[in-house]
């Protein structure tokens, strides 16, 4: 079993590769969320027996997909038995725009995971705010809830950007030593 599992769902590919660069850095398992709002197999035991859990999703309409938001409806079941209770959690979103209303997004899965009794992972990086900034930069849009991509929507998901692939694995990195730091 993965100490830490990326739980995510991915309507256009953008978010997958946003997931694999989290789960890179953190040296988790992803899982899948399917186009039904379905896990595959065995997830919920994989997610119970985790250390870590990283939430992903697209932000769609200013908040979680539909298909993101049935897994968590469906994690109830986790809720009241308190089964993810102190567990660490992450979270990270992607949306066509700069802004696209992503801090919601975030914050949904924030308040997700302090509902299970979850202990909640920033970002952890300063923004790059400077003159000389560019998109290139690691948290180039300003986060710190969680890691944050913007993929214009006519751009392929090998075509996003390396600066939002890498704050992603940065954020994968920091859930993991936290992770450890506790253990």
């Amino acid at each position: 079993m993965s100490k830490i599992i990326v739980v995510y769902h991915s309507g256009y590919g953008h978010t997958q590769r946003m997931a694999q660069a989290v789960a890179d850095g953190a040296g988790a398992e992803l899982v899948a969320i399917d186009a039904e709002g379905n896990l595959p197999e065995g997830a919920w035991e994989r997610l119970n027996a985790a250390g870590a859990i990283i939430f992903g999703t697209p932000t769609y309409m200013g908040g979680p997909s539909w298909q993101f938001k049935k897994f968590a409806d469906a994690s109830s079941k986790a809720w009241f038995t308190r089964a993810w209770q102190d567990k660490v959690f992450g979270g990270f979103t992607n949306s066509a725009s700069l802004n696209g209303d992503k801090q919601v997004t975030v914050q949904y899965l924030q308040t997700l995971a302090s509902q299970h009794g979850g202990l909640w992972v920033s970002l952890g990086l300063l923004p790059s705010n400077k003159k000389d900034a560019s998109r290139a930069d690691l948290n180039a849009l300003g986060g710190s809830v969680g890691a944050l991509a913007a993929t214009p929507a006519d751009v392929s998901a090998q075509e996003m950007l390396q600066g939002d692939l890498d704050t992603a694995r940065a954020y994968g990195e920091r859930v993991a030593k936290t992770l450890a730091r506790l253990k």
